[in-house]
């Protein structure tokens, strides 16, 4: 099988570290952005299986990358799984309704993450 690809969007340098650094050593493919607008056409380019979206970043929001991935039948496929400091049920549901697949809070454990990619994507 070949490598599943993941896509970290996140302006906060250290989140975006840690999350690759465990992604990798899991064998995964992990492609990194540092913004919404970034994080959108990395996703056109790369067509990753998952994306660990951040839901405030400068440009263009989580949310709002979610809604264009969603709008665009190339990109159906494609897994999100928002990432947030804020975790009021208002955000979950326009998160949901936006079309993500999960919803995560920050902070987060190592282990928490991957049980989520094993979830999404399987195995």
């Amino acid at each position: 099988m070949s490598q599943r690809k993941i896509l970290v969007v996140d302006d906060e340098p250290f989140i975006c570290r840690s999350l690759t650094f465990v992604l990798k050593k899991e064998n995964y493919q992990v492609f990194e952005a540092r913004n919404g607008e970034e994080g959108l056409a990395a996703i056109r380019e790369h067509k990753p299986d998952l994306v660990f979206l951040d839901v405030m970043m400068p440009k263009i929001n989580g949310f709002e990358v979610t809604e264009r991935v969603r709008q665009d039948p190339e990109l159906s496929a494609v897994k999100i799984i928002l990432l947030t400091a804020k975790g009021q049920e208002s955000d979950r549901e326009v998160g949901k309704s936006a079309g993500a697949d999960d919803y995560m809070t920050k902070p987060f454990s190592p282990t928490k993450i991957l049980e989520r990619v094993k979830q999404i994507l399987g195995g």
